[in-house]
């Protein structure tokens, strides 16, 4: 791990910070690396239930990766698989949740939209700037706005490089909340608690059923659903559930 990049755990809430505000959060390899550890320690450990990802300060999410360390890589191909923080992102099994503070450029954004639900500060902006500089984003950057934004306001953002603010993220369908930047993290929280209260089995589940989604034709998706249901059915938890909703009390679900 580095200082750069925070990692807490607040009952079943694991919260990964990128803690570089200085340099807008710009992620360098070293920050990278401790990412994917971040990430791997919330698949481990059974007690996270939900992530929240978000940055430090109020100016940025995160800037994308630090344009300066690019560079430091011997040849493109070199560059094509070094270890990606989106992915580490997208690896997580757990729900996760964007607190959007600021800048989410290039490699930013990409870890926003890495995330299942994204909220984001009233002063937040979104680009993919990549094209500015002669490449384009690598890390799932059309795929996701392309599902997310659809096809024109996806080529809008790759084809210019300019940013949109808050409110038209949120009409486009890229955020689901907009928040006053003081209370981001207490909100996105409260999100995260209120998931972290479900069954966390069938929270695990329903991420793997939005991501077939993505994928799958309407049928085999639906056959898909039936089936990861049906697993969710079988399991203590799914037991409990019902005799909560029998007793007339709060279900106490335990991973089973």
């Amino acid at each position: 791990m580095t200082e750069d990049v925070r990692f807490e755990l607040d009952g079943h809430i694991g919260v990964i910070t990128l803690n570089r505000p200085q340099k807008l959060n710009a992620v360098t390899p070293e920050m990278a690396d401790a990412i994917v550890a971040a990430a791997r320690q919330c698949n481990d450990n059974d007690a996270v239930r939900c992530v929240i990802v978000t940055g430090a300060g109020d100016r940025a999410f995160c800037a994308g990766s630090d344009i300066r360390e690019l560079d430091a890589y011997d040849t493109a191909w070199q560059f094509r698989n070094r270890p990606d923080y989106c992915d580490a992102i997208r690896s997580l099994r757990k729900p996760t949740i964007a607190a959007v503070n600021g800048y989410a450029f290039g490699g930013g954004l990409e870890t926003a939209m890495s995330c299942d639900i994204r909220i984001c500060s009233d002063n937040a902006q979104f680009a993919a700037p990549e094209i500015k500089l002669g490449w384009i984003g690598g890390g799932g950057m059309t795929m996701h706005l392309a599902h997310s934004i659809g096809m024109s306001n996806a080529a809008l953002m790759v084809m210019t490089g300019d940013p949109v603010g808050a409110d038209k993220a949120l009409a486009w369908g890229l955020v689901s909340e907009i928040v006053a930047r003081d209370r981001l993290l207490d909100r996105a929280r409260e999100i995260a608690a209120t998931i972290a209260s479900r069954a966390p089995i069938a929270a695990e589940t329903a991420k793997l059923n939005l991501r077939a989604a993505y994928s799958m034709p309407a049928e085999k998706a639906i056959e898909y659903e039936r089936d990861l249901q049906t697993i969710c059915f079988a399991t203590e938890d799914a037991a409990e559930g019902r005799a909560a909703f029998k007793e007339k009390r709060q279900p106490v679900f335990r991973r089973r």
